[in-house]
């Protein structure tokens, strides 16, 4: 009797376990289960629309990108959004063409008035945003949007400019020129002039004027020995960074030389193909893509400095790399690059993955490594020197390193 009940006591313990262990397993699996349901970004996206979505989540406000506290029409605005517009027309994810339309509505009144943009200011950075209202107008044909195309465009009729007709990079900038600047001004100014300039003699003026712009970059910032662009150009030679014989400054930054290469490719996009100056970009493209293949690092990834890898502070950067890659991998797409540099892009996108983008428990992807900001003279003063490049600001998800990774993205469709 005693056994019995005993084994009837064992049996009652077993059962009950197995109750509970049923029960536990049950609500582990309900909360992994509820784990893959509630991650805001879902892993199965490509990088491109899970980056996009990302900074949707950072910067709920389309106009306080780039880590504002206030409203700004800004170029890393206009950056990103572009950037969205790609993702927006393979996905048609609405909520990518509502951040997009978000931007354009708030900052543009029903006059055409551009909000914080200042004419007088002539600033090549602010024309960037313009691509915005290039992807919008078409679809919506809200005159305003067009109005402020029209403005965006009439200041570089009188943008100031160099003895040989290069663009000033700002009015506070007398006499020099920065590779940021073609990024920021020709894929605009080439857009603009074939899809709303009916005169054909005044687009091809246009034309000229923009292949212009890099004809002038290559003479004066091209280093024939490395085929590498130096920062900036003062024409006048007199500021503290620039050389007192060239007038360059001093070192080969990667992210302005990203800039370029992007603007490159953009623009041949755009020209005719029967423009002569296509040739001229293409053979600078070709050159451009030889000297950053030499500086890649083994990693994939490229440095903040281009050409010092092994010197102490330098560090691998990814803003620039994104828009490397970017570069190559159209360039190949497009035809105006061999083959063979698909491979060199995809090798740096491969360091991105591997090295420089992290992903929370969210889904939320972020891209680190990324240099903040450098620039020449202004107020503090920027000399342009190694120590001053390396020493800028560090940080994660800096525009100027998602915009581009998005699109490096999509053109390798990952």
């Amino acid at each position: 009797m005693k056994l019995n009940l005993r084994t009837s006591i064992q049996t009652l313990m077993v059962f009950c376990l197995l109750i509970t262990s049923c029960k536990e397993n049950n609500e582990a699996a309900k909360v992994d289960t509820q784990t893959r349901v509630d991650k805001m970004i879902p892993e199965h996206l490509k990088w491109s629309e899970r980056m996009m979505l990302s900074e949707i989540v950072r910067f709920p406000d389309p106009k306080l990108l780039d880590f504002r506290d206030k409203p700004k029409w800004s170029y890393t605005n206009g950056l990103v959004l572009d950037a969205a517009a790609r993702v927006y027309e393979q996905t048609k994810n609405q909520k990518i063409y509502d951040y997009i339309y978000g931007y354009a509505n708030d900052m543009i009144d029903r006059t055409g008035t551009i909000e914080t943009y200042k004419l007088s200011n002539q600033n090549l950075d602010m024309i960037k945003s313009g691509d915005v209202l290039l992807y919008l107008y078409p679809k919506t044909k809200e005159e305003r949007f067009k109005i402020a195309m029209e403005t965006l465009n009439s200041q570089l009729d009188s943008q100031p400019k160099t003895s040989e007709g290069g663009y000033w990079h700002k009015k506070i900038y007398p006499n020099q020129m920065w590779l940021d600047g073609l990024y920021m001004a020709e894929p605009f100014h080439v857009r603009f002039a074939k899809k709303y300039v009916k005169d054909q003699a005044e687009v091809n003026k246009i034309y000229n004027e923009v292949i212009l712009q890099f004809e002038l970059i290559q003479k004066h910032s091209k280093d024939e020995k490395t085929g590498l662009l130096y920062h900036g150009w003062d024409e006048s030679k007199e500021q503290r960074w620039a050389n007192k014989e060239t007038g360059n400054s001093q070192h080969f930054w990667s992210r302005g030389m990203g800039w370029y290469g992007m603007a490159l490719v953009d623009v041949l996009e755009v020209l005719p193909e029967n423009h002569p100056g296509r040739e001229k970009l293409t053979s600078f493209l070709n050159e451009y893509a030889e000297a950053i293949t030499k500086v890649q690092d083994d990693s994939g990834l490229w440095y903040q400095v281009l050409d010092q890898g092994n010197r102490e502070g330098n560090y691998l950067e990814a803003t620039g790399t994104a828009m490397f890659i970017y570069t190559l991998a159209k360039g190949v797409r497009k035809g105006y690059l061999a083959q063979s540099y698909l491979k060199i892009a995809e090798k740096g996108y491969s360091g991105i993955i591997e090295n420089l983008v992290s992903v929370d428990e969210d889904g939320i992807v972020s891209l680190n490594k990324c240099c903040g900001v450098a620039g020449l003279g202004g107020d503090p003063y920027r000399d342009g020197s190694y120590d001053y490049y390396i020493n800028e600001i560090i940080r994660s998800n800096d525009p100027k390193g998602t915009g581009p990774f998005i699109m490096a993205s999509l053109e390798l469709n990952k």
